[in-house]
């Protein structure tokens, strides 16, 4: 590819509709954890009984209208959801280390429905919790799955644009949630909020049989054939897939078998039987972190995701309705549904800028966007200016856009070789779950210490300038570095061969 070749050219040209029909299937998955992460967010004061309607109307049914709820009760509600996603994210590195991408995938969706299921048709906080909780075990799972699989089907010159559809997924997710809210806030209408995400599981799941595992999973575990003539399918019958397949460092041409074989006995979404000739080895998590060769990684990608987190975005995504109810009563609902909007709108322009600019570029840019942002907004809730703490909400997810957002998904993929990669991912993860559980339970908490008034963002504010430092200081730049070597140094690439 010409490297003035203009974008959208080279995406028409690399990108199939087999590859795309993938990418679509596969983000499902993460579009459950933004829409589950929101979906009470609107509908909070109908559902916990502190309004008997948004909208002054109720709907008739067996079920009853509301569960009454304080605001511990609705902080342990909100808050279980990550408690549920932390426990997905351990175990999701294992399985898709050892069960494969796709069948990981699968797994996910049952969660979905049945998580999902259980809240709809919820008559008190334990049943709450509980379908909270099994939603928060396939949504923790697939937000560990859906960038390796990304990563490892999508074009190579276009990882950074493909790896940030993770996020936007995520938003579209938030953006639905809130949109459904903005509808269904009333009455026992809300439960249909909550019934959408099974609805959205179920067809996932059946697409997901249509849908094949990962070439690079393949090769490594099962059978090195089978995975390049998923890669050739993926990548069209005139592109060069041979670099990608050199990358793997496993001989492909060796099975003695035609193309049409190869594709006839192994279907779409199959995993053919193991390839002693493979390598299956893989780093366990405990591993990853006590070796010296992966700690520098994993400290890397622990920061990056607790920075998404400490930041504050589920503040705004959470709480963002009863935080403005106060100070734009009547347009509180509304503004939140534009400010989802935007999230997806700017995720998406930005997504081909890591690819540009680099990765850790766009990590800082974000992080002193969120702090600047923050201290706006604090200052805005605080003298009650209602422009300043609407523009400054807008900022905030726009600047989170930028960056962070999207790239803490895809750097366990760059940081490490693919033996660890699992392990990395998960580890992130599982931080990036304990700080969401952080900021879902002890935001409330938080600001009502501090007399409320949104003086809790000068906190997100001082997070940003500390962890902004760190990863300034201890992330390596990926963009346009090959191999874990180049990355890090010759060192620790010696050490891991050792």
């Amino acid at each position: 590819m010409a490297r003035d070749e203009p974008l959208h050219k080279s995406l028409i040209r690399d990108t199939t509709a087999y590859f795309a029909y993938c990418l679509l299937v596969a983000t499902l998955g993460s579009f459950q954890f933004g829409f589950h992460l929101s979906e009470l967010n609107a509908p909070q004061d109908v559902l916990t009984c502190k309004k008997h309607s948004l909208q002054q109307s109720a709907l008739s049914t067996s079920l009853p209208q509301c569960i009454p709820m304080n605001t511990t009760q609705f902080s342990v509600v909100t808050s279980i959801f990550t408690l549920g996603g932390l426990i997905g994210a351990l175990i999701a590195g294992p399985s898709c280390s050892r069960y494969g991408r796709l069948r990981t995938m699968r797994a996910t969706t049952i969660s979905f429905i049945l998580g999902s299921l259980l809240e709809t048709f919820a008559r008190d906080i334990p049943m709450f919790c509980f379908g909270r909780l099994i939603a928060g075990l396939g949504c923790g799972a697939a937000v560990v799955v859906v960038p390796i699989y990304i990563a490892e089907t999508a074009p190579p010159k276009q990882k950074g644009l493909f790896g940030a559809f993770t996020q936007i997924s995520i938003n579209i997710g938030i953006l639905v949630a809130q949109l459904l809210g903005y509808f269904f806030s009333r009455g026992s209408f809300w439960r249909i909020i909550l019934a959408v995400a099974a609805g959205v599981a179920l067809v996932q799941l059946a697409a997901l049989f249509l849908a094949p595992e990962s070439p690079k999973w393949l090769a490594e575990h099962s059978s090195p054939q089978h995975a390049r003539h998923v890669l050739r399918r993926m990548r069209g019958h005139k592109a060069d897939i041979d670099a990608e397949v050199m990358a793997w460092n496993i001989d492909s041409t060796e099975d003695d078998i035609s193309e049409e074989a190869a594709l006839l006995s192994a279907p779409p979404g199959s995993h053919p039987g193991p390839n002693p000739k493979a390598s299956t080895a893989s780093i366990g998590i405990w591993q990853a972190i006590v070796h010296p060769a992966y700690r520098p990684a994993i400290i890397a990608v622990v920061a990056v995701m607790l920075a998404q987190q400490l930041t504050g975005i589920n503040s705004i995504v959470m709480y963002s309705v009863s935080l403005l109810s106060s100070l734009l009563p009547t347009t509180a609902s509304l503004l939140i549904v534009g400010v989802a909007a935007l999230n997806v709108v700017v995720t998406t322009l930005c997504a081909p800028l890591s690819d540009k600019i680099g990765r850790k570029t766009c990590i800082l840019l974000s992080i002193a966007g969120l702090g600047a942002c923050s201290v706006l907004l604090a200052f805005g809730l605080l003298f009650n200016i209602k422009v300043l703490a609407a523009v400054a909400t807008l900022l905030f997810v726009a600047a989170f856009a930028v960056g962070l957002g999207p790239v803490p998904y895809i750097l366990a993929n760059e940081l490490v070789g693919p033996e660890a990669v699992g392990a990395t991912q998960s580890t992130g993860l599982a931080a990036n779950w304990i700080g969401t559980f952080l900021v879902s339970q002890c935001f409330p908490v938080v600001d009502k210490a501090l007399g409320g008034q949104g003086k809790v963002y000068f906190v997100f504010a001082g997070f940003a300038v500390f962890l902004g430092v760190f990863i300034a200081y201890w992330v390596p730049e990926t963009k346009g570095k090959f191999g874990i070597e180049e990355i890090w140094g010759k060192r620790e690439a010696r050490e891991r061969v050792e």
